[in-house]
């Protein structure tokens, strides 16, 4: 009578097969390609260019109160077009619940100066203790203008 040996440590895969792995990966690398750019809560614009702006980390918090006014004078409160004799209530509606009353403006570079200046004035009466001029930083720019 002989012994029978079996062998079936020998047929065992001891390697890591990464394949699903990276499918998965390039999948969800293909979603967030795709929903990053409708992440995007900003109204497109191009804002006024200055030397030494100052962070204003406060304007990119989620519950931060926004108004935009683009290059053909529509005013926006965050994402939402507003009409203009409305603003001001609609300000005070969204301070309502907070202790810190300050928003931050956000206007085109080429808006007219008499509608950035009608909609500060309109937050204002709204009880806007403070408010904010967002800008972005002039690149290229060196001391002494070399």
């Amino acid at each position: 009578m002989g012994i029978a040996v079996r062998d079936e440590g020998k047929k065992v895969n001891s390697n890591i097969n990464v394949t699903p792995m990276v499918d998965v990966m390039l999948v969800l690398l293909i979603i967030f390609m795709v929903i990053t750019p409708m992440l995007q809560n900003k109204v497109q614009i191009d804002l006024a260019k200055v030397d030494n702006p100052t962070n204003m980390a406060d304007a990119d918090k989620e519950d931060a109160v926004v108004v935009a006014v683009t290059r053909d004078g529509k005013i926006f409160l965050g994402q939402n077009p507003v009409d203009p004799s409305q603003l001001g209530s609609l300000v005070r509606d969204k301070l309502a619940d907070k202790t810190d009353k300050m928003i931050y403006f956000r206007a085109d570079a080429r808006a007219q100066y008499k509608v950035v200046e009608d909609a500060i004035d309109d937050a204002r009466t709204a009880g806007v203790e403070e408010i904010g001029l967002l800008t972005q930083r002039r690149e290229g720019n060196q001391i002494g203008g070399e």
